[in-house]
């Protein structure tokens, strides 16, 4: 089975065309085997391009531990290169179905080939059952949520996916590595949830150290960029135009008060292909 690895700013996934590739029936097992980074490939997870009835391709997006999860923001501006690049659909206003809906994207080609997308990541979810999580008030903005004795203020958002936004002096590794995976599966998240752990640079910029849910830490997270736009603006914060510093590159993000919708514009990668032995 062929295969392409891609990458959004660091988040790295192994990508499938079944426009063209036959899939084996147990995908979660795959994305678990392909991910793996002594073992496998290496990748923070799987995305299959499907065809679709309804837009240009479908992504279907499953983590390195084999779970299956809505949306990726790295990983769907990857699919619109794909999908641009390898002749699926060559415009450059594409629409991408996953999880969370139909997404429209922008690309910008250089020399034939995609270099930047920006995604219009639709309306932020802020209804506390929705995200979902067990807060009663909605939305959650600066809730205290206690963890191993500490209590941390957090503010959630959706965008497609659960995210909880906590801003700290530093995101260092003993909150990210330590503290992340606590609150990934703590009970307040129903659905387990992602963590961003927020340093401020100014009201227009910040960093952002991300515990993917199912992945562990990420080098970038698109969704959780955009939740971090709109948690910035609940909070009073940021400004609703940021440029948000990732460990594996930067992303320019507008929560655009007339729309309510997220955009996020940044860079897709493709590294290399190479074809997986499914004996």
């Amino acid at each position: 089975m062929k295969f392409t690895k891609m990458h959004g700013a660091g988040n790295d996934y192994v990508y499938v065309n079944a426009f063209q590739e036959a899939l084996p029936e147990d995908l979660p097992a795959l994305s678990v085997a392909m991910s793996h980074r002594h073992f496998g490939i290496g990748a923070d997870g799987l995305i299959v391009i499907h065809p679709s009835e309804v837009a240009d391709a479908r992504m279907q997006m499953f983590n390195a531990d084999g779970s299956e999860s809505e949306m990726c923001g790295n990983g769907i501006r990857c699919v619109a290169k794909y999908v641009y690049d390898h002749g699926i659909c060559q415009n450059e206003s594409l629409t991408i179905e996953t999880g969370a809906g139909v997404l429209s994207l922008e690309v910008e080609v250089e020399a034939g080939k995609v270099e930047r997308v920006r995604v219009d990541m639709g309306e932020p979810i802020l209804e506390a059952a929705e995200i979902p999580t067990a807060f009663e008030n909605s939305p959650v903005v600066n809730q205290s949520l206690e963890v191993d004795g500490q209590v941390f203020e957090v503010t959630c958002v959706s965008m497609g996916n659960p995210h909880c936004i906590i801003y700290v002096e530093q995101a260092t590794d003993e909150l990210v590595l330590g503290i992340g995976p606590k609150i990934e599966n703590h009970p307040s998240f129903p659905a387990r949830v992602n963590v961003e752990f927020i340093e401020i640079n100014s009201p227009s910029e910040v960093r952002q150290r991300t515990w993917e849910r199912g992945s562990g830490e990420t080098w970038a997270c698109g969704t959780g960029a955009s939740a971090v736009c709109v948690a910035g603006v609940l909070t009073g914060k940021t400004e609703r135009r940021i440029l948000n510093h990732l460990l594996g590159g930067d992303l320019e993000l507008e929560w655009d008060q007339e729309t309510n919708h997220v955009f996020m514009t940044g860079p897709a990668t493709e590294v290399y292909s190479g074809e997986w032995d499914l004996a």
